[in-house]
């Protein structure tokens, strides 16, 4: 998700653990079947008690614990450490995810009936997180986020504002805002994270959603795919609030709750903020329109979280059990209405209403993911978008693709050996 929550990689540690043989859990006490599962959404703790509550009171056979610490990577780091790990991890399809993948510590579930239930979409955003093409399936997305602008839907229609379709059209718009009196955008930059939410969002319709693996292969850099993406995001500023860099992420919340700005660009992660400031507010949101073709035009959603079934799982057909409950209508809409969330399953579900005009965009699948469930950590690439974002030199641009292009190799190094030995060794098979 490019959600506000992150969390470190995990590779290095996660090797040693694959390499040590660790053995599985799924305790089986009196023909009962004891599914273990660690989830990553401290939000999300109600959601997941009472799911557990209602899978325990429907079987017999199998007894579901589900664990939500408030670190969950490091707990889970911590239990590998100590060869008591669960059966099921819900995480979400970032590059903690790459990292276990690498590790092979995650079960092949090909033949989990239920993966033909899930948008095409969000399985593809799972492939390309792999850091070299793999046989297999290894997680069942559930559930997925948006990203794009929210705005405020009274405004809009007090003054006949459009939604706009194209990257001209969204700048005349706001030019338009500016004139009437009323701030167009508002941004919480002093939280460097934030700064990622424009750069997604734009960045699924400018660059390849596959952009880091063909960069990895030697194929293309940064400086080719993302300079677009970087001007635009600097045009911002032009319609933003004075000195953005002074304020939060909660700041801006607060802001744009009390109608401080028409529009807010940001994911939907952001709404329940939002809400506990104004609970009235009419909130709707529409993809971002970065370029200048309509048909260009993709939501920007995430796998905000899936399931993967530990490798060394002893007792396989109880977690898909497990697995076939969580993909029941029933409580796939019950998780929909607990957190606003998008369903990654095929099917006529209930959005929440700030997902009004992102609808169709759902529906048709036309989604690509968050560019940065691809970066490490330790790039820190929100940093270096605030500081390009600041510096007002000419040679500003120039200055961070460079530096975006070094720091990548910097920390992808390894990575970035594995994908060309593998594009090497398979090159005469294509």
């Amino acid at each position: 998700m490019t959600s506000k929550t992150k969390v470190t990689g995990i590779a290095a540690a996660a090797l040693v653990f694959a390499a040590a043989g660790l053995t599985g859990c799924g305790s089986e006490d009196d023909g009962v079947v004891t599914i273990k599962m660690l989830q990553y959404k401290p939000e999300a703790v109600d959601a997941f008690q009472e799911l557990e509550t209602r899978f325990n009171e429907s079987h017999e056979d199998i007894r579901l614990e589900i664990d939500s610490p408030n670190d969950a990577m490091k707990i889970l780091k911590t239990q590998l450490v100590r060869e008591d790990y669960p059966d099921i991890i819900a995480i979400g399809g970032d590059i903690n995810y790459s990292n276990f993948l690498d590790a092979e510590l995650l079960m092949d579930i090909s033949d989990f009936e239920g993966l033909s239930d899930v948008k095409e979409a969000y399985l593809k955003m799972d492939k390309e997180l792999e850091y070299v093409p793999m046989d297999g399936v290894y997680a069942l997305p559930y559930m997925a986020n948006a990203a794009g602008v929210l705005y405020n839907r009274d405004i809009f229609e007090e003054h006949g504002w459009t939604i706009p379709t194209t990257w001209d059209e969204f700048i005349s718009l706001c030019g338009q805002i500016e004139s009437e009196g009323i701030q167009p955008l508002y941004f919480g930059y002093k939280d460097v994270w934030t700064c990622l939410a424009p750069w997604n969002a734009m960045a699924v319709d400018l660059a390849p959603s596959d952009v880091c693996y063909q960069v990895n292969a030697g194929n293309t850099t940064f400086s080719e795919n993302y300079r677009e993406v970087a001007q635009k995001q600097k045009q911002l500023l032009d319609y933003a609030q004075d000195d953005p860099f002074a304020y939060s992420y909660n700041d801006a919340c607060t802001a744009f709750a009390r109608g401080e700005s028409a529009m807010y660009v940001i994911g939907s992660y952001a709404v329940p903020q939002i809400q506990s400031v104004n609970p009235d507010i009419n909130i709707d949101s529409f993809v971002f329109p970065a370029s200048n073709n309509p048909e260009d035009n993709i939501l920007n959603s995430g796998n905000d979280l899936q399931f993967s079934i530990m490798n060394r799982c002893e007792n396989k057909e109880a977690a898909y059990e497990v697995l076939r409950f969580f993909m029941e209508d029933e409580n796939i809409q019950y998780y929909i209405d607990d957190q606003n969330a998008v369903p990654c399953k095929k099917g006529d579900f209930e959005l929440a209403p700030m997902l009004d005009s992102m609808k169709p965009y759902i529906e048709e699948g036309k989604l690509a993911d968050y560019q940065d469930h691809h970066y490490p950590a330790e790039m820190s690439v929100d940093a270096m978008i605030q500081t390009y974002l600041m510096d007002d030199s000419e040679d500003a641009l120039d200055t961070f693709m460079e530096r975006f292009d070094k720091q990548w190799v910097r920390y992808n190094r390894d990575i970035i050996r594995k994908v060309q030995e593998y594009t090497e060794e398979h090159s005469g098979n294509e």
